[in-house]
């Protein structure tokens, strides 16, 4: 054979196996691609929705949904979205109500713009992990039982590997992390095994950062600083608050009867009828008894203050509207969702998850001292009107990082009001939201977007 006689048609197969492989997955994006949902408004923004299969043998697929930026999707980072819970869905409080294109009409009868959407700059992927929240599902019931943080954070990163084949347009983005609550233990654990797939990965994941809001972080501190936002926000008397100090074992995963029977005589005899994830706001009054949600606590009998929540701009009761319009056949198929039929209802919250969570980190205070090692972005922000994770347990649990201060303590702008206050310190920017609830992009949407976009610009946040 002559020299190079072989060579041509090598490399005519191996031109053939990579078009046949681009084909692949145009077909598999296209498949995924929405056109309309059911009381969609035009946009000008493209979307896809499916699953992507994280174990075969255990039958375990996890739910997504893209939005693509609405202005050069082409070139903007990739954010993905993660809810706590553990076991609430991305797609009911993330997508729904917090940083996503669409806001739910009531009684889930379609979907309207928000002018605040985080898609204005950055392309949102919601992830609904782990398998069991929202749409995702197993096919192994025990599954169901035998969750928790360390399989939440590698099916995740089994999730981004696979569905980055998919979309293979992603794969050189700059890719962020964020999150609220739970996903306070979600998202760091997820940039560590990132991290450590990328150690030795021929086409590591391009992450640059994360941002997680409200979030739990550290049991000891967080505790803490909860009952000490709780007394100094006049939620609790003296006794109750020194009862608690002396009684509960905050270091402790399982606490005691006492501690126990003091929290709930705090929150049955003390709180009032209050919406916890945000105290100055009417509580959601329902008498519909559709399943447990993650704001159980939230659910009264006092009358609706409606024109409160009208001029607020806040409804307590969007995610009802969510289990309304997400069991609804014909948004299930335009999603291209609950495509094996699960048996049960689609809910904003997984109670089964939630009870049977069997693995939870202690404190990933250790985790943020890797990364901001490793040199990724971090932020963490915090809506001061939260009982839930408040801003003092958010507080108490940094200060325990003992980083060096950048930029010292001063209240930053959104358009011409103060949105917050902030610190820049060296590996971490803190901002608080000034008058945020839990959810802070739902309570102060625009303020939310600004300290969004200065998250991803890597600048500190205005001050004028």
């Amino acid at each position: 054979m002559a020299k190079g006689e072989g060579f041509v048609p090598i490399v005519v197969l191996a031109l053939l196996l990579v078009l046949a492989l681009g084909a692949v997955h145009v077909e598999e994006e296209e498949a995924d691609r929405i056109t309309e949902l059911p009381g969609q408004p035009k946009v000008s923004f493209a979307q896809f929705s499916g699953y992507v299969t994280v174990n075969a043998a255990s039958g375990r697929a996890l739910f997504y949904w893209l939005t693509e930026a609405v202005h050069a999707p082409e070139s903007q980072p990739l954010v993905i979205w993660l809810n706590g819970g553990p076991g609430c869905s991305s797609v009911a409080y993330g997508a729904s109500e917090e940083i996503g294109p669409f806001r739910l009409h009531k009684e889930g009868s379609g979907l309207y713009l928000n002018k605040y959407s985080w898609n204005l700059a950055a392309n949102l992927l919601f992830l609904e992990t782990p398998a069991g929240v929202g749409f995702s599902y197993t096919n192994t019931s025990s599954d169901l039982y035998n969750t928790g943080d360390e399989l939440t954070a590698k099916d995740s990163l089994i999730f981004i590997i696979r569905w980055l084949d998919r979309f293979p347009r992603y794969k050189h983005r700059d890719i962020y992390l964020t999150g609220e609550s739970y996903a306070g233990h979600y998202v760091p654990q997820l940039s560590k095994e990132i991290l450590s797939y990328n150690a030795k990965a021929k086409h590591p994941i391009n992450l640059k950062g994360f941002m997680v809001g409200n979030a739990v972080t550290d049991n000891y501190y967080d505790n803490l600083g909860t009952v000490t936002y709780w007394w100094s926000h006049a939620m609790i008397s003296d006794r109750t608050y020194k009862k608690l100090l002396v009684t509960c074992n905050f270091r402790s995963q399982k606490q005691s009867n006492a501690c126990d029977r003091l929290y709930s005589y705090a929150m049955d005899q003390e709180f009032g009828y209050i919406d916890q994830y945000n105290i100055y706001a009417p509580p959601c009054n329902t008498s519909d008894d559709t399943g447990p949600t993650r704001r159980t606590l939230r659910l009264s009998h006092h009358p609706r203050n409606a024109f409160f929540r009208q001029i607020s701009g806040y409804d307590p009761c969007t995610e009802k509207y969510a289990e309304i319009y997400y069991n609804r056949p014909d948004v299930q198929r335009a999603l291209h969702a609950n495509i094996t039929k699960i048996p049960y209802r689609w809910t904003a919250c997984s109670e089964t998850l939630n009870r049977n969570w069997n693995d939870t980190a202690v404190s990933v205070l250790p985790i943020y001292k890797e990364l901001i090692a490793a040199g990724l972005r971090i932020w963490v922000f915090s809506g001061d009107v939260d009982s839930v994770v408040p801003v003092t347990a958010t507080r108490f649990s940094l200060a325990q990082l003992r980083l060096p201060t950048k930029i010292p303590w001063y209240p930053w702008y959104a358009k011409n009001q103060v949105g917050g206050w902030t610190e820049v310190y060296k590996g971490l920017t803190f901002a608080t939201v000034r008058g945020a609830g839990h959810e802070v992009p739902l309570v102060k949407p625009k303020e939310a977007l600004q300290l969004f976009r200065s998250f991803l610009r890597g600048e500190p946040l205005p001050k004028s």
